[in-house]
């Protein structure tokens, strides 16, 4: 506050009679009133007198008559008018305003007839300005032609008419009746009292001759004189003749003086100080004289005191009236405040009812108008503005400076300052301000500055005077005003004022009260106005109005919103609410302690009575349907971390908290509670409104009905809660609508401020239309475009970090260390450092003091860092010791623990030493002793649990010699003693919870002591006085801080944006649900069902709009369970409109209810239950067996029927294709589960419920027209439901079932499929899906039908469907029922012949091919197998002709597209047959049928499609030969051994065949058929082996010629591979030879003997050329295994040895095959020689094998060493002679293996014995008998080179009994001896 502007004058009251806040206190007079007469006064219209002065561009030339102020007809008053609309010239003549009202016996002069109005010409002078001349004589004045109003006449003229003017003309150029004055002045010199006064005998006289002369307009002085010292006389009569003229001279300008006239400052000297000489001759005095006005003022105000007759205080109302509200006289400061005072203190005093009406009347229009005209000097009215210089001088800050230490805040409680002395200049002589002037418009903007030089001269030696406009003391006028009417209503009543309404004090606490209810709610753009300055008059500061006012107003809160008194509560919360709706951007932390401290806490404590708590609810009810005060509430306390509370959660909490009140048996009888004040009273009469000082004030709430029971109050949280709903939906979720469409949607939320704003008669105000928005519109509450600054993101992480911050907080008042690591480990304390965390638990509210003392008194050295960091923060500079130990312990509670206070002590001790160097410490010791001393003191002195106290000379005694050996002094202790005991050192918070209940003991005693005590009251007094010393000592500290320039966190956020909703709902959803769903629960009163069902429709609407699951669950299913439709018996007329909502909720928020659609759909099918049940239908439910539901109530039975429902439900399914392509598939997803629930429901009932499956019918037919995509998406969901139905156990729900998806299919068959699409196909999917997995023949023979139906109505416009047309053929195929695949294949065989050409056009033509293969592959239907591969034969022939398959033999080649399209599945199919059909006739068939047409159509394929035949079709048959895999479709070994000895032994010959057939085509996958062969052939099975040999042996046979020299060596790498395979090199494992504990292996019975038959396939895995090094212990098991293997492998070495021998002995394939591949096969054969032989010849290896059991005799590989060495032998000779030249080239490599293979041989035969070695002479003897042979053919060269080797084996022979062949080889070798050794002559031939 401006520090002058404040207390600018604290001089003497001049009239101790008034009240005190103005001057003096004032004697309360018991008036006598008669009690019924008390009511509240309501609002009255704008009365006569704003009507009558009114003017439409034109002005009165003279002051206009007005209607009376008020008129009292019978027993009714009306109240006081507002007339703050009244623009400033309009109100002159005031004196008819109190002409009614008068006694009859003290009647007042008549006043002067009103005179015909005179029209202005438009344009020609300011409209705004009374322009009084005579009509006959224009004159310019002000620079303008105005024409003069006509000479008003007079009761009075009819007497002097002849001898006098009529009237004269003032300085201003007005004109005055003669008659006005005359007649005051001729009733003064007629009365005895001016016989008495010599002065006033001859100012009068002088008087009077002037007028009559026609003088005196220009001398208004001498023309007053008279007139005020007839006032002085005290004579009634002439008082009131005195009065009466001069409120008649101050309408017409009288008194107005030039502006340059010189002036005393105001207020002036009492005239009384002079005696009764004559102030028309003061000028020539030497003092100053006042100014005219003043005097005026001075005059009319000292004619009031406690002891007026009542018709003179009425003509003092009338003259104050007249002069405060002249145009062209203004009123300012002192004389302004004593004008108020005086009206204020006749309607204290006043014993009559009229007087104080008038008064109370009067004095709301002057201060409208003192408000008013602030406003209006930024109109046209006044022309001025504050310049652009006064507004750069407001201070960053935006604050004043206060005395706050002085009485002007701090003792508010003490008697206020009188008013007028609040502007005394007498105490400021520096301060320069002007004094109550006229102020002619033409120097309006002229600056006012009256100070003497002495005052300038003080002025400069400070800061120079800043010259104040008339704007500025406008502004200044009104905020003195506004403050003195503050003090006034902080002045504490006492117990007998509380009780009675009509006492003094009560009545002056009412009207100040309305006074400033009145002000903030007509002129709160003045308050919010930046430009409205107050500037200091002392030091030049400005601070804005709001500022200058804050402190009082907010005061004047916090002592009257406790107040026990109802009518003081009431207008002090409606005193809130103007300015939470209005000052709230101004007044944020303000509005923050109002609310946490005082009204939030009377609304949670038990003593409040129900009246008040109602009372809040009603304000909170209004700001709750202003939807922008609610979010900025929100935005700036919830997601400020500055801010004590979470005001909007915490609001939330209490309404609903509220709502839910318990209820009570007799609740509805009640009674409201008695007001802990008095008892309530009937307010039925308007007099004791005006004796209370109650006023009118529009937008006020009417209280009356308000509290009287918990049920009322009930009903308002509900109200309360259902306000925030909507006020919710209206900002977040209206965005889009008009604003007519707005408007029209929710009209209860229309703002009240906006109506408030609208209701006023003021002259519209922009810049208060601007901040002030009206809730016509979603616009007009949030703007199109929100605030940058509004960044709901950055108030999300907000919200964030205080959530956090609580938690925090929360942890660290439990366990102080964990919330310490919390707050540390979020960042909110920014580390870990002492300093931080002691800086965090210093300045952050909510943590607990016990546990910050008990965290920083802990003794680890990082705890006693922390604490000697908080101590640091603490200032205790110029303090006195126990002042600084005092705000020490504030800090903290001090811990029990006396090492941890000594720790504490001797910190503070340091931290006071240095912080004071003028101490009577020596040293910090003495302060530690001392400090310590008095904490022992204030528990000595306070304890109750010490009953020896210590005494002052102890406490001396205890602390003598502490200071370094000296004793400190001992008035300096003794004051410590007293302080300590007059003043307990205790925390602020203790002694604010301490407030002692009255509490009522056990006894008869006690009972007695509290009769007649209203221990209610007494409790609420206690608790509401803490609550209000506690917020006063809150906004000290505020202005404090304010002061000090610190307003940074008070920055306040207006809201724009629609996202805050969101996070408002997320945090208070849960108080929102439990205070709609308790009263709905406990109630059946339907108005407050409405309410509830109200807020869940509002509430479901904001958790749709933004998508929060967890709410919309929890609000939909609450809802849901309130239908009571699960159980009929108990349900009522509560549970039928929940029903409607929930319906209308589904119509209308459809698109965002997602999984909350479950619980509609199951309302809507137990709605439909309800109504069956109702209507005698006997509907099954197996969920209640044994039990029978209850019906309904015959009405609620008529009511679910009805047509709202009934229309309603249906709109949920008919209008189901409005929804979105999401939400449509969520409804669907809950109408299937929905419906599921109704069959099973149902059990195997003949009549289930089907309600919803027809409801999905008829969805998907109002939803077909969708655009595909979502109509795919929604058919998976139904698809699958129609899966699940039609299987379903009970025949009644498939078929119906069944029946409902043929009629849609019919429909959806109507619709146009593109190619390519597969919607028909995924549509009719659920038909296969239930020929597949129902088992019911009657079902699946109807899912035939259907289809039959469909293709013989829809088969033009099938499309993908054929598809699963013939998908459910092929499953109907596998049905065990012979009717079903009859008519299945009847149905098949007709689409083929019949409809061909379009099932290939559309693509299904390998559909069905599949569909005909199934048919073939039935094994119980032989019949229809042979008819349907008959069938897929003769598709071909047809596929060949149909010009849509573009397959014509002779072609040529055809694409490979096409031939994947048509071949491949016919060919495919053949091989499904084959491979899987069952019975082995139509595998032979399917197997002839394959082949044929390969190689009848093979020609025209192509190499590509041949690769896929191969690959895909033909060695896939064979795929069972490599892995076991494929045996899994043989259902038998049985099976299997016949599949491969039959179908597949006769495919790999067919095969060999086709490859032989096509040769030149397939020679490119000749790798495969090798690689097929080699698995063939190394198989366990020798069945399978040989079946492989010989079919390798046929193929390489029959195209010998084809194979080139490439393919002959992957011939010859297959026959490597191939012995490489089969040789048994496991024979030489050692560990194979270990004897085993348990026998051996041949004593183990053959597991295999019974399948010997069986043909198996077991591939072998090749094995290294050595055995494994390693030694693995095998078990008879695998040696048994390994065993069989090694004989398999023997076997198999002996099959490929004969292959080879027979193929190399064919002279087409010897003489083809290329001699390197020839020598690759010989080495190979060559090693299988050399490992037989070895193995012959190790018989110790061969005797271990035996010994274990290998075979049941000695193993050897004779047969293997022999064939293999026949072979070679046969063969190294046959190319030694060959006399091809390659050969030729090849013979050294082939004598280098011949030559050491035959002597070998000849060796070891040699040393065979004939007795025992029998079969091993008869296998080697053929190949002796050749090598021979061979020897004997040698050139001569070569025969003679190996003679010496050769020789002596053949010797050898000699010796032996050999075989005739071996004696015939030796013939010709010894001959051949003697011929190449001429031995013999050889004859020459």
């Amino acid at each position: 506050m401006v520090d002058d502007t404040v207390t600018e004058s604290e001089g003497p009251p001049t009239n101790s009679m008034v009240d005190e806040e103005f001057v003096g206190v004032c004697k309360e007079k018991p008036i006598v009133v008669d009690a019924d007469a008390i009511h509240e006064v309501e609002d009255a219209p704008p009365s006569a007198v704003a009507a009558a002065l009114c003017v439409d561009d034109t002005d009165e030339a003279r002051p206009a008559s007005s209607s009376p102020l008020f008129e009292v007809a019978g027993e009714h008053v009306e109240t006081a008018p507002d007339v703050s609309h009244v623009s400033q010239p309009e109100v002159q003549n005031i004196d008819t305003f109190v002409e009614v009202p008068l006694s009859s016996k003290q009647a007042p002069p008549t006043p002067p007839e009103k005179s015909p109005r005179l029209q202005l010409p438009r344009g020609s002078a300011d409209v705004n300005q009374p322009h009084p001349a005579t009509p006959s004589t224009p004159e310019k004045a002000n620079g303008h032609d105005e024409p003069r109003p006509q000479t008003p006449s007079s009761a009075y003229s009819s007497s002097s008419a002849a001898s006098h003017k009529r009237s004269i003309t003032i300085s201003k150029g007005y004109t005055v009746s003669v008659v006005l004055i005359s007649s005051a002045l001729e009733i003064i010199l007629a009365s005895k009292e001016a016989k008495r006064s010599t002065a006033l005998r001859e100012s009068a006289h002088n008087a009077l001759e002037m007028i009559r002369v026609g003088q005196g307009g220009d001398r208004p002085r001498e023309i007053f004189e008279p007139l005020r010292l007839a006032c002085e006389t005290r004579s009634e009569k002439l008082m009131i003749a005195s009065l009466d003229c001069i409120s008649k001279l101050i309408s017409y300008s009288f008194f107005a003086e030039p502006s340059s006239a010189q002036t005393l400052p105001s207020p002036p000297p009492s005239p009384a100080l002079q005696g009764r000489h004559s102030i028309a001759g003061a000028s020539q005095s030497s003092l100053p004289q006042p100014s005219l006005v003043d005097l005026v003022v001075h005059t009319v105000t000292t004619c009031h005191n406690d002891t007026s007759p009542e018709t003179v205080s009425l003509q003092v109302v009338k003259a104050l009236l007249s002069i405060v509200l002249s145009p062209t006289i203004y009123v300012h400061h002192s004389s302004l405040l004593k004008a108020v005072r005086t009206v204020y203190n006749v309607f204290l005093l006043s014993t009559d009812l009229v007087n104080q009406m008038v008064a109370q009347g009067g004095l709301t229009q002057m201060v409208h108008h003192i408000f008013a005209r602030c406003r209006s000097l930024d109109g046209i009215t006044l022309r001025s503005h504050v310049s652009s210089d006064t507004l750069t001088s407001i201070p960053a800050s935006g604050s004043l400076r206060t005395d706050v230490q002085n009485n002007a805040v701090d003792n508010l409680t003490a008697e206020a300052l009188p008013l007028e002395s609040a502007v005394d200049v007498s105490l400021h002589p520096g301060v320069s301000i002007p004094p109550s002037s006229v102020h002619d418009p033409d120097v309006l903007q002229e600056t006012i500055s009256h100070a003497s030089p002495a005052s300038h001269e003080a002025a400069e030696n400070e800061h120079t005077a800043r010259e104040l406009s008339t704007h500025d003391m406008f502004i200044k006028d009104a905020f003195l005003v506004f403050r003195a009417l503050c003090k006034l209503t902080m002045k504490p009543l006492n117990t007998e004022s509380e009780r009675d309404l009509k006492s003094h004090a009560m009545r002056s606490k009412l009207l100040s009260l309305h006074l400033v209810l009145t002000i903030l709610n007509s002129h709160m753009a003045l308050f919010i106005d930046s430009k409205a300055i107050i500037y200091s008059s002392s030091t030049n500061e400005a601070t804005t109005f709001v500022q200058a006012v804050n402190q009082y107003l907010c005061l004047s809160l916090s002592r009257n919103a406790v107040s026990p008194v109802p009518q003081v509560f009431e207008v002090s919360v409606e005193i809130f609410w103007r300015v939470l709706s209005g000052m709230r951007t101004k007044l944020k932390k303000e509005i923050e302690v109002l609310l946490h401290e005082i009204f939030v806490p009377i609304l949670e404590m038990k003593n409040s009575t129900l009246k008040q708590k109602a009372v809040i609810i009603g304000m909170l009810s209004r700001l709750c349907q202003d939807p922008q005060a609610l979010v900025e509430i929100y935005l700036n306390y919830d997601c400020d971390s500055g801010a004590i509370d979470n005001i909007y959660e915490h609001l939330m909490n209490i309404i609903s908290k509220i709502a839910t009140l318990p209820y009570t048996s007799s609740q509805q009888k009640t009674n409201d509670p008695a007001s802990p004040a008095l008892p309530p009273q009937t307010k039925s009469s308007a007099s004791t409104a005006h004796v209370s000082g109650a006023l009118a004030v529009s937008g006020t709430m009417d209280t009356s009905t308000m509290g009287l029971s918990e049920g009322q109050l009930r009903r308002q949280g509900l109200e309360c809660l259902v306000a925030v709903l909507r006020s919710l939906v209206t900002w977040g979720t209206a965005a889009g609508k008009t604003p007519a469409e707005s408007a029209t949607a929710d009209t209860a939320s229309r703002s009240q401020i906006g109506e408030e704003v609208a209701a006023d008669a003021m002259t519209p105000d922009p810049s208060l239309d601007g901040l002030i928005a009206s809730a016509g519109s979603t616009e007009a509450f949030r703007q199109s475009t929100p605030d940058i600054a509004d960044d709901p993101s950055r108030f999300e992480s907000a919200k964030q970090k205080k959530t956090t911050l609580l938690e925090g907080i929360k942890k660290f008042n439990f366990k102080p260390k964990r919330g310490i690591q919390f707050l540390v480990e979020t960042e909110l304390i920014p580390s870990s450092s002492p300093r931080d965390i002691a800086g965090f638990l210093l300045t952050t509210d909510g943590l607990s003091k016990s546990m910050i003392g008990e965290y920083l008194g802990e003794g680890d050295e990082y705890n006693v860092a922390i604490m000697h960091a908080f101590v640091d923060f603490l200032d205790f500079r110029n303090l006195g010791f126990v002042d600084a130990v005092r705000v020490f312990l504030q800090a903290f509670r001090l811990p029990g623990e006396a090492q941890k206070i000594d720790r504490f002590m001797l910190k503070f001790a340091e931290r006071y030493i240095a912080g004071n160097a003028q101490t009577p410490f020596k040293n910090a010791d003495a302060a530690y002793i001392l400090a310590y001393s008095i904490i022992l003191l204030n528990t000595d002195a306070h304890s109750p649990q010490i009953k020896n106290r210590m005494t002052k000379a102890d406490f001396i005694k205890n602390n003598r010699g502490i200071n370094d050996g000296e004793s400190l002094p001992e008035e300096f202790l003794s004051a410590i003693f007293h302080d300590i005991q007059g003043n307990e050192i205790r925390m602020k918070d203790e002694v604010d919870a301490t407030i002692n209940l009255p509490s009522t003991g056990p006894g008869l005693a006690n009972v007695l002591a509290n009769v007649g005590r209203d221990l209610q009251k007494e409790a609420y007094v206690m608790q509401s006085n803490g609550m209000a010393n506690k917020t006063e000592a809150l906004f000290r500290t505020l202005m404090r801080s304010q002061r000090r320039g610190s307003r940074a966190g008070d920055q306040y956020f207006s809201a724009s944006h629609f996202i805050h909703v969101r996070p408002m709902f997320e945090v208070a959803w849960i108080p929102f649900l439990a205070g709609l769903s308790g009263p709905l629960q406990n109630t059946d009163d339907l108005e407050i069902v409405d309410l509830c069902l109200d807020g869940f429709k509002n509430a479901i609407h904001i958790v749709c709009f933004f998508d929060l699951d967890l709410e919309r669950n929890a609000f939909v299913s609450t809802l849901s369970k309130f239908t009571f439709l699960n159980n009929f018996g108990e349900m009522k007329t509560k549970n039928m409109d929940a029903i409607k909502t929930l319906l209308d909720i589904a119509v209308n928020e459809g698109n965002n209810l997602k999984g909350s659609w479950r619980d509609v759909l199951s309302c809507v099918s137990q709605l439909e239950h309800m109504q069956l049940i109702s209507g005698g239908v006997e509907v099954p439910d197996s969920g209640k067996k044994g039990r029978s539901k209850k019906l309904p109530a015959e009405e609620l039975a008529n009511e679910s029927r009805s047509t709202h429902i009934t229309v309603a439900a249906d709109m949920v399914f008919s209008l189901s294709h409005y929804l979105s392509g999401t939400a449509i598939v969520d409804f669907a997803r809950a109408l299937c589960d929905v419906s599921w629930e109704e069959i099973q429901s149902s059990g195997i009932s003949q009549h289930p419920r089907l309600f919803s499956l027809q409801k999905l019918v008829e969805i998907s037919y109002y939803n077909m027209n969708r655009i595909r995509l979502e109509w795919s998406n929604l058919w998976d969901i139904l698809g699958e439901h129609f899966n699940q139905v039609c299987c379903h156990s009970n025949p009644h729900v498939g078929s119906f079932a069944l029946d409902s998806l043929r009629q849609l299919s019919m429909r959806f068959l109507e619709k146009e499929e593109l190619p390519h699409f597969k919607f028909q196909k995924d549509f009719l999917k659920p038909f296969e899906y239930t020929m597949v997995h129902n088992a019911n023949p009657d079902i699946r023979d109807m899912v035939l039908q259907c289809l039959q139906q469909m293709i013989q109505a829809r088969v033009q416009n099938m499309r993908s469907g054929w598809r699963t047309l013939f998908g459910v053929f092929s499953a109907a195929s596998k049905v065990l029922t012979e009717r079903i695949a009859n008519s299945a294949f009847e149905i098949v065989t007709r689409l083929n012949k019949e409809h061909f050409t379009a099932i290939v056009r559309h693509g299904a033509f390998a559909d069905l091919t599949v569909c005909i293969t199934e048919f073939c592959k039935v094994s119980k239907y032989q019949k229809i197998s042979l008819l349907a591969i008959g069938m897929l034969r003769g598709v071909i022939p047809v596929m060949l002709t149909c010009p849509e398959c573009a397959l014509s033999p002779g072609v040529g080649p055809q694409g490979d597209d096409i031939m994947i399209r048509f071949w491949f599945p016919v060919l495919f199919g053949f091989y499904d047959i084959i491979m899987n059909g069952e019975d082995l006739e139509v595998r032979r068939l399917a197997l002839d049928s394959l082949f044929s047409t390969l190689k009848t159509y093979g020609s025209s394929f192509t190499v590509e499609f041949w690769d896929t035949v191969c690959k895909e079709i033909l060695f896939p048959i064979f795929a069972v030969l490599k892995s076991s895999q494929d045996m899994s479709r043989f259902n038998t070994q049985e099976d299997m051994s016949v599949w491969l000895s039959t179908t597949m032994i006769q495919a790999l010959r067919d095969l060999i065949d086709l490859y032989t057939f096509f040769y030149d085509t397939l020679e490119r996958f000749l790798d495969g058929l090798l690689e097929l062969l080699c698995v063939c052939i190394c198989q366990e099975n020798d069945t399978l082996a040989r079946i492989g040999t010989s079919c390798l042996q046929q193929f390489l046979e029959n195209n010998v010629q084809k194979l080139s020299a490439a393919q002959w060596e992957r011939v010859a790498a297959t026959f490597v591979k191939l012995y490489r395979t089969t040789t048994p090199h496991q024979l030489f494992d050692d560990s194979l030879r270990e004897e085993m504990d348990g026998g051996t292996v041949s004593d183990l019975p053959d597991t295999n003997d019974s399948n010997d038959q069986a043909i198996i396939p077991a591939p072998l895995s090749p094995t290294g050329d050595q055995p494994q090094p390693q030694q693995v212990k095998h078990t008879l098991g695998d040696r048994r295994r390994i065993f069989k293997q090694i004989i398999v492998k023997c076997v198999l070495q002996l099959l490929l040895i004969e292959t080879t021998n027979d193929l190399l002995r064919n002279d087409a394939v010897y003489t083809t095959i290329p001699p390197e591949q020839l020598l690759r096969l010989m080495g190979v054969l060559d090693h299988s020689y050399q490992f037989a032989r070895m193995f012959n010849d190790d018989k110790e290896l061969r005797t271990g094998l035996w010994k274990v059991g290998f075979m049941k005799h000695l193993p050897n590989l004779l047969k293997q060493e022999s064939s293999s060495a026949a072979t070679l032998v046969h063969i190294l000779l046959r190319m030694y002679f060959d006399e091809r030249p390659e050969h030729q080239n090849a013979r050294p490599q082939i004598a280098e293996r011949l030559l050491p293979l035959g002597l070998s041989v000849l060796q070891d035969y040699i040393k065979l014995r004939a007795d025992t070695q029998a079969k091993n002479i008869t296998a080697w003897t053929p190949v002796v008998a050749e090598i021979l042979d061979g020897f004997c053919r040698f050139d001569n060269k070569a025969f003679v080179r190996y003679l010496p080797a050769i020789y002596p084996l053949a010797t050898g022979l000699l010796a032996r009994d050999v075989a005739p062949e071996i004696r015939l080889g030796l013939k010709m070798y010894f001959e051949r001896v003697g011929r190449t050794q001429g031995i013999v002559v050889v004859e020459a031939s």
